[in-house]
C-alpha cells in the first residue's frame, strides 16, 4: 500500500513538472461559492473560539470562588448565622454553589421572619433550590450547545465546499480539453483545503462541547449535593427549635 501511494505520488509530481504551488495564490483563484464556504467556516470558527473563552473564564471563577465559598458559608451556618451566609453567599456572586445556596437561605430566613408567608418553610426552601439550581444549570450551559451544532455541521460545509472544487476540476477539464494534473490542480486544491478548513473547524468544537459537557454535569453534581445538605442543616435546625422548646 505504501509502495502504491509512493508510485502514484511520483507520477503527480511527473505530471506537476514546472507548475509552482504558490498558497498566495490559492485564494484568488477560488471559486465564489468556495469562498463563501470558507468564510461562513471561519465565521463558525470566530464564534467557537469566542464561546470557548467566555465559558472557560466563567467555569474557571465558578470553581476558584466556590472553594473559598463552601467553607466560609459552612463555618457561618454552623454558628448559626443565616445573616452572615447570605452576605457571604452574594461577595461569591460567580460561583454557581453560591448562587443556589443563597436562593434557599433567603426563602428559609423568610418563613422564619414572617409567619404571613404560605407554605412549609423546609419545602419552600426546597422549591427554592431547585429552582436556583436551573436556573444556574441554564447558565453555566449558555452557548455550549453551539459548540456542538458548529461541530456536527461545519464538516458538511467543508463538504460542501469540496464538491464545488470537484465540479470546477471537471469544468476545467472540460474547458482546456486535457486530463493532465494541471487541468484539474486548481479545483483539487479548492476541494481540499475547503474540507480541511471544515475538520479544522469542527474536532476542537467537539472536543471542548465533550470537555464543557462534563465540568457542567460535575457542577450540577455539586449543586446537588449543596441542596441536600442546606436542606439537611434546616431540618436539623428546626429539631433544635422544637427541642428547646
Amino acid at each position: 500500500m505504501v509502495l502504491q501511494l509512493q508510485v502514484w505520488a511520483f507520477w503527480l509530481l511527473q505530471e506537476n513538472q514546472g507548475i509552482a504551488f504558490d498558497p498566495r495564490s490559492v485564494w484568488g483563484n477560488m471559486g465564489t461559492i468556495a469562498k463563501c464556504v470558507i468564510i461562513v467556516l471561519f465565521i463558525m470558527s470566530a464564534w467557537s473560539i469566542g464561546v470557548m473563552i467566555d465559558r472557560f473564564i466563567a467555569y474557571s471563577a465558578a470553581r476558584k470562588q466556590s472553594r473559598a465559598f463552601a467553607p466560609a458559608v459552612a463555618g457561618a451556618l454552623r454558628e448559626g448565622k443565616l445573616d452572615e451566609a447570605i452576605k457571604i453567599a452574594d461577595r461569591f456572586n460567580k460561583s454557581h454553589l453560591a448562587k443556589v445556596v443563597v436562593a434557599g437561605l433567603q426563602e428559609f430566613k423568610a418563613h422564619q421572619v414572617s409567619s404571613d408567608i404560605p407554605g412549609e418553610d423546609i419545602e419552600a426552601s426546597r422549591r427554592a433550590l431547585e429552582r436556583a439550581e436551573a436556573i444556574v444549570h441554564a447558565e453555566l450551559k449558555r452557548g455550549v450547545s453551539s459548540l456542538a451544532t458548529i461541530g456536527s455541521t461545519a464538516p458538511f460545509v467543508g463538504l460542501f465546499g469540496t464538491v464545488v472544487g470537484i465540479m470546477h476540476a471537471f469544468q476545467e477539464i472540460s474547458t482546456s480539453k486535457s486530463t493532465g494534473i494541471g487541468a484539474v490542480a486548481g479545483g483539487i486544491s479548492e476541494a481540499l483545503i475547503t474540507t480541511a478548513v471544515g475538520l479544522f473547524v469542527a474536532i476542537p468544537a467537539v472536543w471542548v462541547f465533550n470537555y464543557f459537557s462534563n465540568r457542567i454535569e460535575a457542577f450540577d453534581v455539586e449543586m446537588g449535593n449543596s441542596s441536600s445538605e442546606l436542606i439537611d442543616y434546616f431540618l436539623k435546625r428546626r429539631e433544635r427549635v422544637t427541642a428547646a422548646r
